[in-house]
């Protein structure tokens, strides 16, 4: 009987071990980065903090903005996979709808170049 429930132990906290992976483990800053706009952080799952906040891609949008010199780049941390051009640089304050402006839950710009 003493062995059944020895046996009963052990696969209780072999299971319980093994429930206690990495996936559970809170992810750490591996690189902090400052720009003239932002700083926000690199995470250690591949993962984007600012302020709280927890961004899946960091997007480089270039393109030229209507009678401009010159191309722009806006980087923005984000949860959507992809933002135009068009939306990029209306959303980076330079539109005067505010409906172009995103969530911060959805993106926020962090550079412009």
């Amino acid at each position: 009987m003493k062995k059944y429930i020895c046996l009963i132990l052990i696969v209780i906290f072999t299971v319980a071990l093994a429930g206690c992976s990495k996936n559970g483990e809170k992810a750490q800053v591996i690189e902090t980065i400052t720009t003239d706009f932002k700083t926000y952080h690199k995470m250690s799952d591949g993962t984007y903090e600012f302020e709280g906040n927890i961004y899946k891609y960091r997007l480089e949008i270039s393109g030229r903005m209507h009678n401009a010199a010159k191309n722009s780049t806006f980087i923005y941390l984000s949860n959507l996979e992809n933002i135009t051009f068009e939306r990029a640089w209306k959303a980076a304050g330079l539109s005067s709808n505010t409906k172009d402006y995103f969530p911060v839950e959805d993106a926020v710009l962090v550079d412009w170049k």
